[in-house]
């Protein structure tokens, strides 16, 4: 299932898709040339929560970490782990993608019972 254009996704910007069949949007994080995918749901709270207080905003200031901007949470971009935060050692949901040939960026299976909400 096609999320966008490599180029719908900037170096050391993120992006948060609809997708079908998940309950939450996949966030997609571009970071040194490579694509990181994540479940917009911070498992801070039974069922998550999403993580953007506007927009497209996954990231903390600096754009060095993924952030929860309801509880503050910090993520390791590569990883998903929270470093920071009510949080601290858990993970987020990875949805893995893949980059066509055409440079097209999409997720490469169906989701998952939990994602379904």
């Amino acid at each position: 299932m096609k999320l966008c254009q490599m180029d719908g996704v900037p170096e050391g910007e993120a992006r948060g898709f609809v997708v079908a069949g998940f309950a939450r949007k996949v966030v997609v994080v571009r970071r040194g040339g490579r694509i990181f995918a994540y479940l917009d749901s911070c498992p801070h709270y039974e069922g998550g929560t999403p993580m953007a207080w506007k927009t497209d905003r996954y990231l903390n200031g600096e754009g060095t970490h993924l952030a929860c901007h309801s509880h503050g949470a910090l993520f390791e971009i590569e990883t998903g782990e929270c470093v920071l935060g009510p949080c601290l050692g858990q993970r987020l949901k990875k949805v893995p993608v893949r980059i066509t040939p055409l440079g097209d960026i999409e997720v490469v299976r169906e989701p998952a019972r939990e994602e379904l909400g």
